[in-house]
């Protein structure tokens, strides 16, 4: 078949939902590879600026639907249609677009190019394995083979990209916010955290197993009492938190530090505690503290992991 004729006889897109959470997107391909073909596109290369990390997914549906993001919404439709035409074909192929790119009509608001991986998804045993070792809040990584059109797991990488002539593409959990304290503050850091996809953990009454802090997580004390955060400071001290953060005031601070010294935590220890918590201070209402938190918990996330 030519590629006029598939053009002829292909279904329109249509994005099927808005997501760029990854656990989403590679759901969304096992899904759909069980009512047929799917595509997997993947985000190999960035030319100047771009929306989107390396790595970053759209899942295309053989009857047209997809979901996820490789720019800032402005190409995926047409990556869609790209993935038809690669079902069509029965092969994967790549794609450019912006600078550097035959799609003239096409111009990224960013004035960079990227190119875009076209994978035919023809077993989802990789993606499986991807999801079941999210599920477990562990990180891992996918390893796209071009020259041999194939997909599968790979050990969990610092960052995607390019090793050698494959392409690897890094997950990690999704993050997860334990919350101690039962002010307003706290209520409203738990609303808006859930709101921006974050798995949260409540530590009242009293905090979880050891276990659920793991290196993706950001422990919040939120109390107005230095003797009622007592409990989750020894837990978030003692674990693999990524973030660390206490309410009150650089006074208050000074009295938690001296009393965490004279309990034996090291100074070492006590300088992993980010308070006053937030990335901007200080703040009047538990909305605006709220944003604050997690504002610090991205940005922390952010230059950690990448």
């Amino acid at each position: 078949m030519t590629e006029q004729n598939a053009t002829a006889i292909l279904p329109a897109t249509k994005r099927s939902m808005s997501s760029d959470d990854v656990v989403d997107i590679l759901q969304f391909a096992v899904d759909a590879y069980r009512d047929g073909a799917v595509a997997l596109a993947t985000l190999v290369e960035i030319r100047g600026g771009a929306a989107r990390a390396l790595g970053s997914h759209v899942v295309v549906a053989a009857d047209g639907r997809f979901c996820g993001y490789v720019s800032g919404g402005c190409v995926e439709a047409s990556v869609a249609s790209e993935a038809l035409l690669a079902m069509a074909e029965g092969r994967d192929r790549t794609v450019r677009f912006g600078e550097g790119s035959p799609f003239f009509d096409l111009v990224l608001p960013c004035g960079g190019g990227i190119t875009i991986a076209i994978h035919l998804v023809r077993n989802p045993l990789a993606l499986h394995r991807v999801l079941e070792r999210l599920s477990r809040r562990l990180p891992t990584a996918l390893r796209y083979m071009p020259d041999r059109q194939m997909i599968e797991t790979a050990d969990p990488v610092e960052s995607a990209g390019w090793v050698g002539e494959d392409f690897i593409s890094a997950y990690r959990p999704v993050t997860r916010v334990v919350i101690s304290g039962t002010s307003n503050e706290a209520a409203k850091l738990g609303v808006l955290a859930r709101a921006c996809g974050y798995d949260v953990v409540s530590a009242e009454p009293c905090m979880p197993d050891e276990s659920t802090i793991d290196p993706f997580t950001a422990v919040v004390m939120l109390h107005h009492d230095l003797d009622a955060e007592q409990d989750a400071t020894n837990a978030a001290l003692v674990s693999a938190a990524f973030y660390i953060g206490a309410l009150g005031s650089s006074r208050t601070h000074r009295r938690r530090v001296e009393r965490l010294q004279s309990l034996g935590w090291s100074l070492e220890a006590i300088e992993r505690i980010k308070a006053p918590i937030g990335s901007f201070g200080p703040t009047k209402d538990s909305t605006s503290l709220a944003l604050s938190v997690l504002a610090d918990i991205a940005a922390s996330r952010l230059a950690i992991y990448g």
